[in-house]
């Protein structure tokens, strides 16, 4: 009896992924549609499989032709699909806007102008100011990072005209506020949905301190607001976010949209500053005073060429902390001697041996200089770090 039942189940769930396979039947009278951007679709054969959204990965076969029927290129004749992620920018418009329109199985002619296609650029095979017509098959869509889905959500403006969305709520838990240290994976949007950043694709969550500035203002805004377990849209204006000279990927003056999961939230505790009562201070050639703290008696050296991991403390002259690798709970690693940190630390870090304790007091000439690092750092400021030395590698920093 347990035989017959176990080939029963098997012979289910096999009739049920057939069920699930994609189908694609012939369209009896195709009809061509026109959006409102030009491109005109005209769906041949209809499947029955998933759509894509921007944030998906498709695999597609295609034949693409110019409106004398010259062949320009063709996955078909190659015998190998292509592959790209829809809505990040990896293929022409006419492209990224038609495969959001079909679904799996779908076989379809696309026909697109050049304001959707290579422009007045000539590519390959392609004249410029081209008109374009492509025979495509969308054979599969693989479901990556999508934006969340806001439908029936209520949307709160702030003072400062930043635009938050509750899409989860979890209100017992920890809040994002001042002093705490937050954990949360996000996917980052332009407003025509093209993804232009994900923690989640680079498996990297995103950890940071909340009130040290180490986030653009809209960011840490919007997080603020947000409780541990919660998933939010925040829709954050160009003066909060990269304002008129826009950053890589982000126009100038463009408004971004962050979908964030607020993973954890711990309260900070603050790093205990070093003790130097009774240390003499000794000074370099070039002005940093330090204190040995600790002196370890390692034999293994920082070093010009090796990377350095370092857990380190700021402050101002008035005592104020600005910056800690101790309230993250994450030493940063760098390889020394090749401008990536400050002169005082180049300096100041070559002193050391791995285990050792300084405190170093950097002239501004050898920190930010006369300008500073607004907001935490003014202009013309001396710092002091407390800073140990954690370990010494060969060779450059693994990112």
């Amino acid at each position: 009896m347990k035989r017959i039942v176990t080939a029963l189940l098997i012979v289910l769930a096999f009739g049920a992924n057939a069920q699930e396979k994609v189908k694609s039947v012939p369209v009896k009278k195709p009809k061509p549609v026109k959006t409102a951007s030009g491109l005109e679709y005209t769906i041949t054969s209809k499947g029955n499989g998933k759509k894509a959204q921007a944030g998906d990965k498709v695999k597609v076969h295609y034949t693409g032709k110019l409106l004398n029927d010259t062949i320009f290129d063709s996955s078909v004749q190659r015998g190998q699909p292509f592959e790209f992620k829809v809505g990040a920018g990896q293929v022409i418009k006419g492209w990224d806007e038609a495969f959001q329109l079909l679904q799996e199985g779908d076989k379809a002619t696309i026909k697109f102008g050049p304001e959707l296609g290579y422009g007045e650029r000539a590519m390959g095979k392609i004249p410029a100011n081209s008109t374009l017509i492509f025979d495509v098959e969308l054979i599969e869509v693989m479901e990556g990072v999508r934006p969340f889905d806001t439908k029936g959500k209520d949307t709160v403006k702030t003072a400062s005209g930043l635009q938050y969305i509750l899409v989860k709520a979890n209100k017992s838990g920890e809040q994002a506020l001042s002093g705490t240290k937050v954990v949360a994976n996000y996917s980052a949007f332009l407003l025509d949905g093209k993804m232009f950043d994900s923690s989640i694709e680079r498996g990297q969550p995103l950890k940071a301190n909340i009130g040290k500035g180490q986030l653009f203002a809209g960011l840490e805004e919007g997080l603020a607001l947000m409780h541990k377990g919660e998933k939010a849209r925040i829709i954050i204006p160009s003066k909060l976010a990269f304002g008129e000279k826009g950053s890589g990927p982000i126009p100038p003056n463009a408004d971004i949209i962050f979908d964030v999961e607020m993973m954890d939230v711990q309260k900070v505790i603050p790093p205990v500053a070093y003790d130097i009562k009774g240390l003499e201070p000794k000074k370099t050639a070039s002005g940093i005073t330090y204190y040995e703290v600790k002196r370890s008696g390692s034999n293994v050296k920082a070093e010009a060429g090796k990377t350095v991991k370092v857990h380190y403390s700021g402050y101002l002259a008035d005592g104020t902390l600005f910056d800690s690798s101790v309230e993250r709970g994450e030493p940063i690693e760098f390889p020394l001697g090749q401008a990536y940190v400050i002169q005082g630390w180049e300096e100041g870090i070559a002193l050391m041996n791995v285990g050792d304790k300084l405190r170093l007091v950097i002239p501004y000439l050898l920190a930010y200089g006369e300008a500073g690092r607004p907001p935490m750092i003014p202009a013309k400021a001396d710092l002091t770090f407390d800073v140990e030395l954690v370990d010494v590698k060969d060779g450059a920093p693994k990112h």
